[in-house]
């Protein structure tokens, strides 16, 4: 009985002294094993999409033949524009001042810098100029024409006889037009400068909110910032020593918020980025309708 009992004793002891000298490995994988870290969620898919918007602009038609009693006007270009819609089974377009200030200002624009082409010496398109006009647009095409054409009928049937200024012409999506005609010098030369400009406006589609948008910006680097924080903490916490005691605790509790923090906001963030993008596919949809 003395032997076993002086046994057990050398055995307590050892262990007892184990326990001491390795006390901070045991201490170690005691928060290891009960205090881990929670992970941080990655943000899923937070791409956001864009808002298709389309410009379709043929090479600008021109003709040399001479016609001294050639005479073109707003309204006959857009009543043989609208003669040909409705002869292919087309909805009429309406006129609309603002796409007839957008085809005006690039009709003076090529008289008065000499040009004929549908992107100014400057690099304005006719995007930018229904844009500037104030007209919001899906699409926007642009028909230009050079020539003194007998008269509005005549110089329509050309658009119509070439595939990319028939296709402007008779393209179902437009829904309106707006229209500039005027004769002056080009090239030295007394000559008709005629601009069809067609749009689809931009009210005609559930238009994306823009403010969640912000909302998705400024979530965006509020994670990042916190972000940024969390992996300082978590390179201070592996490096403590001793894992525990108040110092350790406080620390950890500190990242376990911040990563909570981190969380929520993004999963709100991936809530607005979801809600962004069934609007914008919402209205890409419209858009090809």
């Amino acid at each position: 009985m003395k032997f076993k009992a002086l046994i057990l004793i050398i055995l307590t002891i050892i262990v007892l002294g184990g326990i001491f000298f390795f006390k901070d490995r045991i201490f170690n994988f005691y928060y290891d094993l009960f205090q881990k870290l929670p992970s941080i969620e990655k943000q899923a898919n937070t791409l956001i999409e864009e808002v298709k918007k389309e410009v379709l602009t043929p090479g600008p038609l021109r003709t040399e033949k001479e016609n001294p009693q050639s005479f073109l006007t707003k309204e006959g270009v857009i009543e043989w524009t609208n003669f040909h819609r409705e002869k292919n089974g087309l909805s009429l377009l309406s006129e609309n001042l603002k796409l007839n200030a957008a085809a005006s200002i690039k009709l003076q624009d090529m008289f008065k810098k000499q040009y004929f082409e549908h992107i100014s010496p400057s690099g304005i398109g006719a995007g930018d100029l229904a844009a500037n006009s104030g007209y919001e647009y899906i699409i926007v095409g642009e028909n230009l024409a050079l020539g003194n054409f007998k008269d509005d009928k005549e110089l329509v049937q050309a658009w119509m006889d070439s595939p990319g200024h028939r296709a402007n012409i008779l393209n179902h999506q437009y829904r309106d037009i707006g229209v500039a005609v005027g004769k002056g010098l080009f090239e030295g030369k007394s000559v008709w400068l005629a601009v069809q400009t067609f749009g689809l406006s931009l009210s005609v589609c559930p238009k994306p909110d823009e403010t969640i948008k912000t909302e998705i910006e400024l979530y965006t680097i509020k994670i990042d910032e916190i972000q940024e924080k969390i992996d300082l903490l978590l390179a201070e916490i592996k490096s403590m020593q001793p894992k525990r005691g108040p110092a350790y605790n406080e620390k950890v509790k500190e990242y376990n918020n911040l990563v909570n923090q981190y969380n929520n906001l993004a999963r709100e963030n991936q809530l607005l980025v979801n809600k962004y993008n069934t609007q914008v596919k919402s209205f890409n949809e419209c858009v090809k309708r």
